[in-house]
């Protein structure tokens, strides 16, 4: 199952590592984005291993796009889950919400000789 949403970086937390059982090395990197609904959730994502770098030349307040996947898992009776993130990059300007370009002198037509011949 592979889901996405839209939403504002909230925080980086720390990078964690560790070993497996098989003594391979791991490396996760958690972050929580804010998303852009009528009531805002916050949501804790997870990068492993390459991933990660998904993360580099972002900063919290950033609009992000983020695609993930949802896993659930047993142990000794209790279920545990994880939300994985696969995908993560700042979220493209959309119509009507880009910002206002700046107003330059150039923007302005020439002006039209005086005997141009128009009918008004």
């Amino acid at each position: 199952m592979s889901l996405q949403f839209k939403g504002r970086l909230e925080t980086i937390l720390p990078l964690q590592t560790g070993n497996s059982k098989n003594g391979n090395t791991w490396k996760k990197q958690e972050f929580v984005v804010e998303t852009e609904e009528q009531f805002p959730k916050k949501v804790c994502l997870s990068l492993f291993n390459d991933k990660i770098s998904q993360l580099e030349g972002l900063t919290p307040n950033d609009q992000v796009e983020v695609y993930f996947s949802v896993e659930s898992r047993e142990f000794n009776g209790k279920w545990y889950h994880n939300i994985n993130a696969w995908k993560i990059e700042k979220a493209q300007a959309q119509n009507g919400n880009s910002p206002i370009p700046e107003y330059r002198m150039d923007d302005i037509p020439p002006e039209l000789p005086e005997n141009n011949d128009l009918p008004f």
